[in-house]
Parts: C-alpha cells; structure tokens; sequence
C-alpha cells in the first residue's frame, strides 16, 4: 500500500526524521491559510498524487507571494497531472501540500528496501538525488551506494557513516547522517514498511540534512497490525481494477497489453505472460488467484479481467496442486455465462480433478478453447485474438 509525501512525512517525522514544515490543502484558500501560519516568503506548492515525476510535470510549484500559493493550487486542484509513472490520463490532484522553502546546497538520494537476494536491509544512496536519479542508476549502477544491515544485529553507526563518507559529507553532518538514518531504519522496521525513498535527501544552506520529499510503502500482508496506516489508503489514488481485487483476495496488476491473464501462482503467472510476449501477444495484466481460490472467486477474477476495456482474449492456466481444476471450470462457467462471453477463451487445466474439469468445460457449450500445454495455449490464444480483429 503506498500513501501521499504529507502522510509519509508526518509518520518518518514522528521517529525524528527531520522534514519541512508544512500542511495540506484542498482549495486555494486553504493553501494560503497555511502559508500564512507557515510564515516566511517563499513556499512550495505540491501536488499530491501517488506518481513520481511531479516535479518534471509541473506539480511541484515554488510561490514568492500568497497569490503565487493561490495561483499555484488553483492551477493545480481538480486538474490532471501527467508524469512518467501516470500513464496519458494522468491523475486528478484533489489536494496540494504547502511546505515552506528552503536554500538547496545539495541534493543527495536515500532509500531504505530489502534485498531479496542477501535477505538483508539495505540502504541505497547516490550524490546526485532528484528527478534524474532513476535514469543515472541504470546509465551507472556503479555509482549507487550500498550498505547491507544485518537482521541480527539491526543498523549500526558504521552503516551510516559508511554511506555519510561516500557521499562527501563531513563533520557534524556525519553525526546528522547517522541519526537520519538510524531513525529512517526504525520508523521502516516499526511500521512494517516495504520502501521508504527519500529523494532528494538536501543538504541545506545551513549544512542540514532535510527529506525534501519521502515516499513510504506498505507490506499489505501486515497491515492488520497498522490500522492507524490502513486508514490513510487513499482508494482514488488506486486502479479500480486493482482496488476491486484486493477486495477478492486477488493478485491484479494491470496491464497495457490485450490478452488477460488468470493464473494461480506467481512463478507460473510470470510464465504466462513472458510465454505470451514470445508468441507475439502482449499480456493485459498479471493475476493471480492464489492456491486455494473458491468457485466465487475465480469468478471474480473473470469478471476483473473483462472489466478491461482492451482485453481481447484471455487465457486461463491453472496448475490444481490444492486448487481443484473442477472447481476452477466451474467459476470459468458461471462467470463467463453471467457476463455474456465475447472474446476468445483459452483455458489450460492440470493437476487434481484435471479430466472433471476438462469435460465440464466441454459440456458447458460454451466457445471455450482447450489446450494440454502452456505453448500450445499461448499460441492458440494469441492467433484466436488477431483471428477476431
């Protein structure tokens, strides 16, 4: 689950990360209001959207005057922002966030994730933080600052002063890095956090280090320890397939291709899809129904998937180690009855109660095609898809 910049810093400020000062606002008035208490003569008016790229976008506005700040969230509320990660339709910005300025010396990047190949915490760090820091990692990985954290022991001085060397800081900000850092570390482990990205990490004209901008991301799995984070989900923010999903206990990523995808398992799910890239198709979303998914809600995830607009064809591969292949026809059936079937069907089915789940299929009279492997049903789909063009 991820949440908004102004959420995420009223959490990691709670822990002792040091932020800006600011408040949220959902009208120009509003916005003003909180330059006023703020105080100062500059500003920065951000648009709150679950998206990076803001800045590059125009979201992020700096305001000299409180008419700037009221220029700035009227040109910003109710109006959508289009960035790299938003896709053409961009996301309508329903709120902005009026922080008070600050002198940049430096922007640096600090990011906190685990890494599953060590099992390890790590920290990420780079010189150079701000929008460009994505494209930099990929051109020269070299220049990404690591620091492994051992679950036994947690986050030690060493780490952060490692990192604090590296990236050129020196005397008291030594000191500053290891205690934004350690506190970073608590506020990921306390909360449940899967990422937490402070980008850019500033240094200010004081010598200070400030999160200008913080991201935090959630493990859902444990959510049901955090009900005062669950609250600040913010379901505008999410696709509404996806968000109909989760209500389903299903995994649904969507996706820009045009064949919908219905798996069980995740391993077999990626299969799928890179099995459908390499017969020419292109995957509409990655879905998968779990290991003992009922009747109700392979239907539902039937329904999710044809609620896609630019769905196809769907192919359905379902390996039934605990999940019934019997069990799975009949949510296919009674899904694609209710729904009034219109776009090629693929179904691959194997493992427990295989042979019952192939003749209910065959029974249905219903325009279901069946294939024995996943090659054979990746083909058949793909060319049923531009067949019905």
């Amino acid at each position: 689950m991820n949440i908004h910049e102004y959420q995420a810093k009223e959490l990691l400020a709670k822990y002792g990360v040091r932020v800006p000062r600011g408040a949220i606002a959902y009208s120009a008035e509003e916005a003003v209001s909180v330059a006023r208490r703020l105080g100062g003569g500059r500003w920065v008016v951000k648009a709150q959207i679950h998206a990076g790229g803001r800045g590059k976008a125009g979201g992020v506005r700096l305001a000299r005057s409180e008419e700037e700040v009221a220029a700035a969230a009227r040109a910003l509320i109710g109006r959508p922002l289009v960035t790299a990660q938003t896709g053409p339709e961009g996301r309508e910005v329903k709120r902005v966030y009026i922080e008070e300025a600050c002198e940049i010396a430096r922007e640096l990047y600090l990011s906190l994730l685990l890494d599953r190949a060590s099992q390890k915490l790590t920290l990420l760090a780079a010189k150079a933080g701000g929008t460009e820091v994505e494209e930099a990692a990929f051109v020269s990985p070299e220049k990404i600052l690591k620091a492994a954290i051992d679950p036994a022991t947690g986050i030690q001085p060493f780490h952060a002063r490692a990192i604090a060397f590296d990236l050129d800081l020196a005397g008291a900000q030594i000191d500053d890095a290891v205690s934004f850092m350690t506190a970073l570390y608590r506020a990921f482990g306390d909360l449940d956090a899967a990422l937490a990205e402070i980008n850019p990490l500033v240094v200010t004209g004081g010598g200070e280090l400030l999160a200008l901008d913080a991201k935090l991301a959630f493990d859902d799995n444990a959510l049901f320890r955090h009900p005062e984070i669950a609250a600040l989900r913010d379901e505008d923010e999410e696709d509404p397939l996806e968000r109909e999903a989760s209500r389903h206990a299903l995994s649904y990523v969507k996706l820009e291709g045009d064949i919908g995808c219905m798996v069980n398992g995740a391993g077999l799910a990626m299969a799928t899809m890179d099995i459908i890239k390499l017969y020419g198709g292109s995957p509409a979303n990655f879905l998968d129904v779990g290991g003992g998914a009922t009747r109700e809600r392979v239907a539902a995830a039937f329904k999710i998937i044809l609620r896609d607009p630019h769905v196809e064809g769907i192919l359905v591969n379902i390996f039934g180690g605990i999940m019934r292949c019997d069990v799975i026809a009949e949510g296919i059936i009674g899904a694609a009855r209710e729904v009034s079937l219109h776009v090629p069907l693929v179904v691959r089915l194997e493992g427990t109660n295989v042979e019952l789940g192939q003749e209910a299929l065959r029974q249905s009279g219903l325009p279901i095609l069946t294939a024995e492997n996943l090659a054979e049903a990746a083909e058949k789909v793909v060319r049923a898809v531009k067949e019905a063009r």
